[in-house]
Order: C-alpha cells, then sequence, then structure tokens
C-alpha cells in the first residue's frame, strides 16, 4: 500500500471581476476589531506607562512598530508575502504585545480576557484562510 495520501483535481477556483472581492464575514469583523484594539492599547500604554517626555516618543512609535510589522507581513495586502507560519507568529507578536502592556499597567484581567479573545478569533481566521 502507499504511503502517498488520495488527491482528487479540482477545477481551480474561478477569479471574481475587476472591483470585487468577497463579503466579509464576523470573522473578518472581529480579526479587524481586535487589531484595532491591539493597536489602540500600544498607544494607550505608551501615553499612559511612561514619564512625561518618553510617554510621547513611546505612545507614537509602540503602534506604530506594531502597525508596521502588520502591514508588512499580517495584512491581507501585505507588503511581503511570507510563509502562513511566520504571518501568524507575527500575529501572535502584536497580540501578545497589547497583552503584556495591559498586565504592565496593572490590568490583568483585561489583558487576559484579551489574549484569550484575539488568539481564539486568530485561529478562527487562520483557519479559514487554509480552508
Amino acid at each position: 500500500m502507499s504511503e502517498t495520501p488520495r488527491v482528487s483535481a479540482a477545477a481551480p477556483a474561478e477569479p471574481l471581476p475587476a472591483g470585487m472581492r468577497p463579503a466579509l464575514s464576523t470573522v473578518d469583523v472581529l480579526a479587524f476589531v481586535c487589531e484595532l484594539f491591539a493597536f489602540g492599547t500600544l498607544a494607550f500604554w505608551g501615553f499612559a506607562a511612561w514619564p512625561l517626555p518618553w510617554n510621547i516618543v513611546a505612545g507614537i512609535a509602540a503602534p506604530g512598530v506594531a502597525i508596521l510589522l502588520w502591514a508588512l507581513f499580517v495584512s491581507p495586502r501585505a507588503v511581503l508575502a511570507v510563509h502562513p507560519f511566520v504571518r501568524a507568529i507575527v500575529e501572535l507578536l502584536v497580540y501578545a504585545a497589547a497583552t503584556i502592556a495591559w498586565w504592565s499597567i496593572g490590568a490583568t484581567w483585561v489583558g487576559l480576557v484579551f489574549a484569550v479573545v484575539a488568539v481564539t478569533v486568530g485561529v478562527f481566521a487562520g483557519r479559514r484562510r487554509f480552508a
């Protein structure tokens, strides 16, 4: 018996006409909300957790770096096409940074709830990308 799995040939999906894209699902909207919440969290952390001269730098730089990483690797129109594993790692790093930011300012439960929601939504969104 062969070790090779059975694969059936399927016709490739027809591309959508120009200017059209698939409808957004609930998972897509939740993933976008988690992404915005992570960026907002990093901005809030930067402005709230540092003394005056550094809070402006951290409040702008922390979400700026996260947005840059997201645009380069995770975005649907990412600049760099990378393996889905690398994409998932970068997404997890941004979510972990937001979680750690909540923990560092003393809102442990907010960070924990965000981590659970973000990872759950990320798993569902990732599984949809592979399907």
